[in-house]
């Protein structure tokens, strides 16, 4: 059956809303990872870790804008559901990110009898902007139900988010620092990456319980064999991730980005895994995609804007990354 532009055109609205929060919470995912680190290093390493996220934090937090901003223009009967479900939630993770912009400033800048107190609200920042985007998911996955069982569903996954970006900031670690912040990342990865696991195998074997239209979609035949491939390669990811963490000569040789590499890898077939689990719907059990979209002329005048932003935004991160590349070295204002 052919789709016409009219069934066609929401979709790839949804294709560029998903790229937008996919590539924030890998790229936005380090750096807070990165600041739930810092109170675990000293105050050299402190500097340095700042420095390794200093030229790109503030621009990933561009592909934040972009996926909230498609979901408001080309989506906004969903964007009026999830906003007032999570109006609070969505409050903490601006107030956090507030208050990690300040305190990246601020550390630099101000005199060193403060620098502890903006490293801690680094910290506060990070965390509060993690646990609140992993509520967030949670109460997303759950329809935004209000029971205990929804409650708890989104509690564990504001609990294993952080644990996920921490391990994807010591990922990034590894590969931007050197000498003993380099060997204090991989002991980190390595403490985090078990909790982390359990607490994903956890969330993952709930989510039936807690979306039963999930069991339809993954555990019926031919189904479960044709999606296999998703939870091996997580399994095969995270041991691989593991057995850096613990054969330090291998990290030493050069090979410290298959942590970040496996983890993102992880990142990305969890995105995948959820997208195919909700499709058709962009709130759950509320409403579809094209019940979401306005008017095809409208998505059509929108989709010219979408069509100049996003290769720019694209572009421009890649080059940012490509120039800013390299290892890091402490952070200083002159």
């Amino acid at each position: 059956m052919t789709m016409t532009w009219a069934e066609f055109l929401p979709l790839i609205f949804l294709a560029v809303m998903g790229l937008a929060l996919l590539a924030y919470v890998v790229l936005d995912g380090y750096d807070l990872g990165v600041g739930l680190l810092l109170p675990l290093a000293d105050e050299d390493q402190k500097d340095t870790m700042i420095a390794s996220i200093g030229p790109f934090w503030d621009a990933n937090e561009t592909w934040l804008v972009l996926g909230v901003g498609v979901l408001l223009v080309a989506f906004p009967f969903a964007h009026g559901l999830v906003l007032q479900a999570l109006y609070l939630p969505v409050a903490v993770m601006l107030i956090g990110l507030i208050l990690r912009g300040v305190a990246f400033d601020f550390r630099v800048k101000a005199p060193p009898v403060y620098k502890p107190f903006w490293n801690k609200a680094f910290f506060a920042g990070s965390l509060m902007a993690s646990m609140a985007q992993g509520w967030m998911l949670g109460s997303y996955i759950t329809g935004f139900d209000k029971g205990w069982l929804g409650l708890a569903f989104s509690l564990g996954i504001a609990l294993t988010l952080p644990a996920a970006y921490i391990l994807l900031g010591a990922g990034w670690l590894i590969m931007k620092a050197e000498g003993d912040l380099q060997a204090r990342a991989v002991h980190w990865a390595g403490r985090v990456l078990w909790p982390m696991g359990v607490a994903l195998v956890a969330i993952s074997a709930a989510t039936p319980l807690v979306n039963p239209a999930v069991v339809a979609k993954w555990f019926g035949v031919p189904e479960v064999f044709a999606l296999m491939p998703i939870p091996l390669s997580c399994a095969l990811a995270f041991f691989a991730v593991r057995w850096v963490v613990t054969h330090p000569n291998v990290v030493k040789a050069g090979y410290g980005w298959v942590v970040f590499a496996a983890t993102v890898l992880i990142f990305v077939l969890a995105f995948f895994g959820l997208s195919y689990s909700i499709f058709p719907d962009i709130v759950i059990g509320r409403m579809t995609v094209w019940q979401a979209a306005i008017s095809t002329e409208s998505l059509t005048v929108i989709f010219i804007g979408v069509a100049i932003t996003l290769p720019v935004i694209i572009v421009y991160t890649v080059y940012m990354y490509r120039v800013f590349w390299g290892k890091a070295r402490a952070l200083t204002y002159t």
